[in-house]
């Protein structure tokens, strides 16, 4: 089995905070497993959608989750902050996959690393489409 490695906040080019709620704890006094997973996904649009590149509702190409893992480290509960820090791994033709650290409150340390995978398709079809030079551009400066 690989050895996991740990990130560190300065692995990471992008950062997007977020609170815990009361209601992420579940019945073990921690944030839940599938929460972590939620935090990816928020960071990783907060991104595209500061820079433009994705309207929720009009965008003709979207990026569909194809995959997403998650590693866990140390725990987070409410009311904790956590900050997502996003990088692009993988750079392909239609699809990118972002590697994610979660960090507690000011911590250097991540408490859980991920993976997610996006891959554009056409809205209607959802046929994957090649990134326009706007998105592979964003995506690279990650």
């Amino acid at each position: 089995m690989n050895e996991l490695i740990r990130p560190v906040r300065e692995d990471f080019r992008y950062f997007h905070s977020i609170g815990t709620r009361w209601s992420d704890n579940d019945s073990y006094g921690h944030v839940n497993n599938v929460v972590y997973h939620s935090f990816f996904d928020t960071a990783v649009n907060a991104y595209l959608i500061e820079r433009g590149l994705l309207e929720i509702h009009s965008s003709s190409h979207i990026g569909l989750v194809v995959r997403n893992c998650c590693n866990y480290f140390s725990s987070v509960a409410f009311p904790d902050r956590v900050t997502v820090g996003v990088r692009v791994q993988r750079l392909g033709t239609s699809s990118v996959t972002y590697a994610l650290g979660l960090f507690r409150e000011d911590e250097v340390q991540a408490c859980a690393s991920g993976e997610f995978v996006h891959v554009y398709v056409d809205r209607e079809s959802r046929r994957p489409v090649p990134f326009t030079p706007l998105v592979r551009e964003a995506l690279s400066a990650l």
